[in-house]
Parts: C-alpha cells; sequence; structure tokens
C-alpha cells in the first residue's frame, strides 16, 4: 500500500479491526519509510447482478425499484421506513446468494415472502399488482390463501 504522505510503496499493518457492520476491514498502516500512520480499508468488490426478465431480456438489478415497490404496498400502513428497508435488504441478500444472474420472478417471490412477515395488507397490495389480479375473486382466492397460512390472532382480554 502506498503511503499518503511521502508516496512511498510499502508499509506495514499494525491494527486490523472489522468495520461497517462486518462489511469491511479496518486496517492502520505504518509507512516503512517515512513511520507516519493512516487508515485503510477493505471491501469485498461485489458482484453486479443481472435481471432475467419474463421476456428473455436482461437488464442490471436495480434495487431503488425494489424500494419504490415496497415502498408503494406499505403506503399509509403503520410500516417504518427502517422495516422497508430491512426487507429490501433482506430481499437483496437472498438474491445475492442465488448468483449473479436472478429472474424477476424470483425477485417478486422474495419481496412478497417478506411482505407477507411484515403487513399482510401490504402484502396483497404487492401481490395484486406482481400476480396481476384481474378480479375480485383473485383477491378472494390471495386473501383465503393468506387467512389460511396465518397463525390465529390472540384476543386480548381473555375469553368472552
Amino acid at each position: 500500500m502506498r503511503c499518503p504522505y511521502c508516496r512511498f510503496d510499502d508499509s506495514r499493518v499494525v491494527d486490523s479491526r472489522e468495520a461497517e457492520g462486518g462489511t469491511a476491514v479496518r486496517r492502520r498502516r505504518q509507512c516503512t519509510s517515512c513511520r507516519r500512520r493512516f487508515t485503510t480499508f477493505e471491501r469485498a468488490e461485489e458482484v453486479p447482478m443481472v435481471l432475467v426478465k419474463r421476456d428473455g431480456s436482461r437488464e442490471p438489478f436495480d434495487r431503488a425499484k425494489v424500494i419504490s415497490g415496497i415502498t408503494k404496498a406499505c403506503k399509509n400502513r403503520p410500516v417504518t421506513d427502517e422495516q422497508m428497508l430491512a426487507v429490501t435488504d433482506g430481499v437483496e441478500e437472498a438474491l445475492r446468494a442465488l448468483g449473479a444472474e436472478i429472474t424477476s420472478e424470483r425477485v417478486g417471490m422474495e419481496t412478497l415472502t417478506r411482505l407477507r412477515e411484515l403487513d399482510e395488507v401490504a402484502y396483497l397490495r404487492f401481490a395484486s399488482v406482481y400476480k396481476g389480479f384481474q378480479d375480485v375473486e383473485a383477491f378472494e382466492r390471495e386473501i383465503r390463501a393468506l387467512v389460511k397460512a396465518s397463525p390465529p390472532k390472540r384476543r386480548v382480554g381473555g375469553d368472552r
């Protein structure tokens, strides 16, 4: 590593620590020529993901599109920005684990899975667009499946 002070090409690592929540390594270095210390950060290079759309076309994965869809589904719902970003992070993390090429179908399914756990109304909103509901019966089928899969709600105030 080149020294930022004297431009000498050699330095030694004095200390290494995890940084940025484990996504980077912070290194304190000392130049072997001028003896001054400086800090460097080391991060893994992210592999760009390619989205394969239903029609077979390809485009770079765009996290902003996932955020936009989640934000629209959660509009006027009791969901915080932090919760929406956590859903987005979870979707992106799951997709990165699948490799460099992902399908738009997989993006939608990952998003649906996480929205279902977060807010059922947001889930239905997203599902209606993603699955292309054409009539009320499609909503009814999805609601029945949602109710069937959901654990029973606990009643507040004891037995009645």
